[in-house]
């Protein structure tokens, strides 16, 4: 990476010897070994490019600065930064997925919390069993923040969707019903093992339409999501 970087910004134009280098004819350019960049880069390949081994004064005192620029000057480089999902893309992925992460604001630190949920294409709904710290968060600041992931095993493909937002109970019993009846649809769908049942108050061997019949947990919508930051690589 230095050799090519070298040869790309040497053309065209030599800058004047820094102090250590010598521009005189039949004098080699010269260097101390405690002041010389590129004797301390972390780098086997750095000899090669010493100004000492160069000819030309100009060059030498370009590969001084280079080196000076490669030892400090990694903090200035810019960030390869994730591309932004737009909303079509972002609401496909909430689709596809079925288990998010809540975070709650917990006093001191977020309690971070995995919750199944379905979407009804336009809002969230998660089924939350009615104990544990979750409940106590909720009560005393409904705030969230929910994040969705997508990845492939080997990591060479991830997307993810964050919305902050607040949890609202649903209290109304014919919503409560459409809400369950979704769960219902989205286990015998997507044939998932009964034991996530578990999850929402049940036995595994209880049929998913228990989930409709016995109401043994809370049904929380996310409403009043005010930031939403959905990322992808490539």
């Amino acid at each position: 990476m230095i050799r090519i970087g070298i040869r790309l910004h040497t053309r065209g134009f030599l800058p004047r010897p820094h102090a250590g280098t010598s521009g005189s004819a039949g004098k080699k350019p010269g260097c101390r070994a405690g002041d010389c960049p590129v004797r301390q880069l972390p780098f086997p390949s750095a000899r090669v490019l010493h100004p000492c081994r160069i000819p030309h004064a100009g060059i030498a005192s370009l590969i001084s600065t280079t080196a000076h620029t490669i030892v400090g000057g990694w903090k200035h480089m810019d960030p390869v930064k994730i591309p932004k999902m737009p909303k079509a893309e972002y609401d496909s992925l909430i689709k596809r997925q079925n288990v998010s992460r809540i975070a709650f604001c917990a006093g001191g630190a977020p309690y971070v919390a995995p919750f199944m949920y379905v979407f009804d294409g336009r809002y969230l709904y998660f089924l939350s069993t009615k104990y544990g710290r979750k409940i106590e968060y909720f009560n005393s600041n409904p705030r969230v923040s929910v994040e969705i992931e997508e990845y492939a095993p080997d990591l060479s493909s991830f997307t993810f969707v964050s919305l902050q937002g607040s949890l609202e109970e649903v209290q109304a019993p014919a919503q409560k019903k459409k809400v369950r009846n979704l769960f219902v649809q989205m286990i015998r769908n997507r044939k998932l093992s009964m034991r996530v049942l578990s999850a929402f108050g049940h036995s595994p061997v209880d049929p998913p339409e228990a989930i409709v019949n016995e109401e043994r947990s809370m049904v929380w919508k996310l409403v009043g999501v005010k930031d939403i930051v959905a990322l992808k690589n490539g």
